[in-house]
């Protein structure tokens, strides 16, 4: 996250406002409401991630066990679990 100085974007009579509630302190501004992006909308990573737990729970499917599938996806056995339990819920709904 990167900060922007007040003094470059806000009127000086704000600026004083601001004062009367926080000084000197950094603060976060959100978002318009209707603005904000779901998370890994912009890059693409939740589509990619979809694609990929996909997959792995065809090769579940397919007979593969779960630590096979840790290993060649790099996840602990864990998250394996978590995906094809994910998945089914997914599928039967």
């Amino acid at each position: 996250m990167s900060y922007i100085k007040a003094d470059d974007v806000l009127p000086q009579n704000i600026i004083k406002i601001i004062q009367q509630y926080i000084d000197g302190e950094n603060i976060y501004i959100p978002k318009k409401d209707g603005s904000r992006v779901d998370w890994g909308a912009k890059t693409g990573v939740k589509k990619e991630l979809r694609r990929r737990n996909a997959l792995i729970y065809r090769e579940y499917l397919d007979g593969e066990t779960v630590s096979i599938l840790a290993s060649r996806y790099y996840l602990s056995d864990k998250s394996i679990q978590r995906i094809i339990r994910e998945m089914k819920i997914c599928e039967s709904a």
